[in-house]
């Protein structure tokens, strides 16, 4: 591949200082929804840290309608994602941005200030409707505007997004100290702002080829084969980077010896994830771009991620008692987290390219949307698997079922996405 164009390639530098380069380098459009998304993240971050617990303690709910109510939430989302993308295709990226963050308002508002279920319920499941809406028609509309600079701007679109959830949960956490229903109340305003942004300063922008009718253009997205079988290759990278979420910081508890030591040590996990991302997106991606095609990078970035799952590997084959404690397991964990957010910041810009480059330019958002629901589906599904692998590890006496697992899930994806590629199956359609 051709090295970068200079006026594409992130300036020396602080990181900071790249970032706000590449920033001003994009029209105001990519301007405004990269803005967007770290404003998104910072209110979304900033209650569903503490919803839990204002749901188990502040309303007395019983853990199994705490799990209801979260459940509703990322179902009414990762289950509409399709619907979303078909709807910003057949009626316009901007109205359906529009409608995600008003009707976002809505729940965000109603969570601090209602303690009835059904009420919990629709709120919850406004909440993520609203994300199932904004979310497919954004990252089409920024496909759309940044043109064949798409790479680079979905890595800067990462940035953004890192940066909204470091920030949310700390101002979350201070607001929360107050009263809960003040962090409803400042997240539901920051979700009214941003309507009104859009609604004055963001463009309209219409679909390409989305003039037909909604089922039309889902039976279009699935009948992409090419698309459809990535789609699938892709889900064991999303359930691997939700382990940072789920068995890293479990594994940092069960070997913690106390609240603070894991409270501190999953701390570390999360800062350093968010960290590296925010500051070595931009670098990293012009260097695999300089280097790579899209699907080498992507398979370099699986390749990552699977390999994040040796350190914990070894350590449970070396301490198999777990007697070592934060000593031994902590500098694993922490370099399994450092190799997932590594090949999670190589994958993804390359990952949104190749479904845009597969749709054809036709249908974006239906592509991303169908794209977002299918990983939804295997996050959970992963995810099961995953908890019960913890258990096996836990009852066999065995504590490399649950790596060996992710490793498995890992290379599966791996191979599968090299494969494709070399059959030529991920060659980009011009746009």
């Amino acid at each position: 591949m051709d090295p970068l164009p200079h006026r594409d390639r992130p300036r020396g530098g602080h990181p900071v200082i790249q970032v706000l380069s590449q920033y001003r380098s994009f029209p105001r459009p990519v301007r405004l929804l990269l803005v967007n998304q770290l404003t998104i993240n910072l209110g979304f971050y900033m209650l569903m840290p503490y919803l839990a617990a204002h749901l188990s303690g502040g309303l007395g709910l019983a853990a199994w309608l705490v799990g209801l109510v979260l459940g509703v939430r990322n179902l009414s989302q990762q289950g509409m994602f399709l619907f979303g993308g078909a709807l910003a295709d057949r009626f316009g990226y901007k109205p359906m941005i529009i409608a995600g963050l008003a009707l976002r308002t809505v729940g965000f508002g109603l969570l601090g200030f209602v303690d009835s279920l059904p009420a919990l319920i629709a709120a919850s499941a406004a909440t993520g409707l609203a994300g199932a809406l904004f979310n497919p028609a954004s990252r089409a509309y920024l496909t759309a505007e940044s043109g064949e600079r798409r790479v680079e701007a979905f890595a800067l679109f990462n940035v953004f997004y890192q940066v909204g959830i470091l920030i949310g949960p700390l101002i979350g956490l201070a607001l929360t100290g107050v009263a809960f229903s003040l962090t409803c109340l400042v997240a539901a305003v920051v979700f009214a702002v941003l309507t009104v942004m859009q609604v004055r300063e963001l463009p309209a922008r219409s679909a390409p080829g989305g003039g037909g009718g909604l089922l039309a253009g889902v039976g279009t997205a699935v009948r992409n084969r090419p698309f459809l079988f990535f789609a699938i290759a892709m889900i064991g990278s999303y359930v691997l980077s939700f382990q940072i979420y789920l068995t890293l910081p479990l594994q940092v508890r069960a070997i913690a010896g106390g609240e603070l030591a894991g409270t501190i040590g999953v701390g570390a996990l999360f800062a350093v994830s968010g960290l590296v991302a925010v500051l070595g997106q931009l670098r990293i991606t012009a260097w695999c771009r300089s280097r790579y095609g899209p699907a080498r990078c992507i398979t370099l970035g699986l390749a990552l991620m699977t390999g994040a799952f040796l350190p914990p590997l070894l350590t449970g084959l070396l301490d198999p008692q777990q007697q070592g404690g934060l000593a031994l397991w902590l500098p694993a964990l922490l370099l399994t987290t450092l190799l997932l957010t590594l090949g999670t910041v190589v994958t993804y810009p390359f990952e949104m390219d190749t479904i845009a480059a597969l749709s054809g330019g036709r249908l974006v958002a239906t592509h991303y949307g169908l794209y977002s629901t299918l990983s939804g589906i295997g996050i959970t599904i992963g995810n099961l698997v995953a908890g019960r692998a913890l258990d096996l590890a836990r009852e066999a006496g065995v504590p490399a079922i649950p790596w060996l697992t992710l490793l498995a899930l890992g290379l599966l994806g791996t191979v599968a996405v090299h494969r494709m590629d070399r059959s030529g199956r991920l060659t980009p359609v011009p746009v």
